[in-house]
């Protein structure tokens, strides 16, 4: 399945460094880095250019990866390709940061998943900890906002 985005989360020691976006469609909300695959690139690489652009932390390989799919309320099949990458503990990365894209700043994993958290996108924490979790490829399929299915 090959879908337009990607989202990255990049994780040291118990955290991950999150994008507050300053541009629709999602601004204002706390998420990974990402953004759009080139016609030429294969996920992978897009996600690695985006990490790159968006963070100049540049990431050779990613622990866990999958894809992330919904229908429209057209009843089209759209999606995004995830990723985990991660970090040496001793990686040093001094935030928050202001970008062009917005704000960059490490966020504990439990804020992150915290079920009273309104400022990240309502699929993370279904996803997320199946990323932490489980290193490999992983399937995960919504209904309305809502996990209907998980391939590990």
């Amino acid at each position: 399945m090959n879908f337009k985005y990607t989202v990255c989360f990049i994780k040291r020691n118990n955290q991950i460094l999150m994008l507050n976006r300053e541009k629709e469609p999602i601004m204002g909300i706390w998420n990974g880095v990402g953004g759009k695959i080139e016609k030429s690139e294969f996920p992978e690489q897009a996600a690695l250019r985006e990490i790159w652009e968006e963070t100049t932390i540049e990431l050779d390989s990613f622990i866990s990866q999958g894809v992330v799919t919904w229908l429209t309320p057209e009843g089209k099949l759209d999606g995004m390709h995830v990723f985990l990458g991660e970090l040496d503990n001793l990686f040093t990365y001094d935030t928050p940061i202001k970008t062009r894209e917005g704000i960059l700043d490490w966020k504990d994993i439990d804020w992150i998943l915290n079920p009273n958290n309104l400022g990240i996108p309502q699929k993370i924490p279904h996803y997320l900890p199946t990323l932490l979790a489980h290193k490999g490829n992983h399937l995960f399929t919504y209904d309305q906002d809502k996990m209907v299915h998980q391939k590990l």
